[in-house]
């Protein structure tokens, strides 16, 4: 399938709107990625001459954001940005902005749907083979390939957290890190509160384990608030997150994290607001568009502090 980078959309795609337009956006719920996605939606068409953006927020309700988005086609915007909690809601929601000649951009989570989308939809996201492997893989370097995992997952319908999840059993299977072994997974739904809550009753009962894979690093902070008031000390243990946020890189200063992923939520929604104008001006735009996800540890953190998200 034909992808493409952010830097050649911000080459391919212009940043000018010819007659005032106003694109949707519809956010299935504002958590801190989540909010830090839609700024860098806001902020982005902020630079476009003409555009007006009115954005939603269906706070975690799949049929809220159904009738969000109906509404935005009623009041026939010219395009829609659409962050879904669960992939498995494209074919509705396809069909929606379809039946209205409304182009749509599907926004940092993949629609089940993805092959069958029309000519004006596409996808603007980061690439979750990427996300997941880069984490599991650091974890395993700094285990030396042998400990006991027990990992965080996102909401278990999230077309990233199954990814990431995978990728974290994929990176186990290799033969440099076979020896790590997963003896706990639940789902914290990308919770902070979730994560601690988990964390606490594997504590309570016993478990023992070398390292916190999460999905998000508001699950591993999460999880790290639960170990610290539990009086475990952060050096004997590995905790990874994904999406570089800015409470994530202070626990990194901190020493309390060790490894994130940047997931650029201002890449993200950049981008999708571009594709959003090509659309609109009949431009064609490929249909999965990749902002590439970045290794953050201790040792290079310094060059990711200015643009946490």
């Amino acid at each position: 399938m034909k992808t493409a980078t952010l830097a050649s959309i911000a080459l391919a795609m212009s940043v000018t709107v010819a007659n005032a337009q106003t694109i949707g956006v519809s956010m299935s719920d504002l958590d801190k990625f989540r909010t830090a996605l839609l700024n860098g939606v806001v902020s982005h068409g902020k630079t476009v001459s003409g555009l007006k953006l009115v954005t939603e927020n269906a706070k975690g309700d799949n049929e809220l954001q159904k009738k969000q988005v109906q509404k935005l086609i009623a009041d026939k915007v010219d395009a829609i940005i659409l962050a879904v909690s669960d992939g498995d809601l494209g074919p509705q929601m396809t069909k929606m902005a379809a039946d209205a000649g409304i182009p749509l951009v599907y926004i940092n989570n993949v629609p089940s749907n993805l092959l069958d989308l029309p000519e004006n939809q596409v996808v603007v996201a980061s690439n979750e083979k990427e996300s997941g492997t880069l984490e599991t893989k650091q974890v395993c370097t700094l285990l030396k390939g042998k400990g006991r995992v027990v990992v965080l997952m996102g909401e278990p319908f999230h077309a990233a957290a199954r990814a990431r999840t995978q990728d974290i059993s994929d990176v186990i299977a290799t033969p440099e890190c076979k020896g790590l072994e997963i003896i706990e997974r639940q789902a914290a739904y990308w919770s902070r509160d979730y994560a601690d809550e988990q964390m606490q009753e594997w504590l309570s009962a016993g478990v023992k384990f070398d390292a916190v894979i999460a999905n998000n690093d508001e699950m591993a902070l999460g999880a790290i608030r639960a170990m610290k008031k539990a009086g475990m000390p952060m050096k004997d243990v590995v905790v990874a997150g994904v999406d570089a946020t800015d409470d994530a890189l202070a626990a990194m200063v901190a020493g309390d994290l060790d490894v994130t992923i940047l997931q650029s939520a201002v890449g993200q929604g950049a981008a999708a607001v571009e594709a959003a104008v090509k659309l609109v001006n009949r431009e064609k735009v490929p249909r999965e568009n990749d902002v590439p996800f970045e290794l953050v540890t201790p040792e290079n953190i310094a060059q990711y502090l200015p643009k946490s998200q």
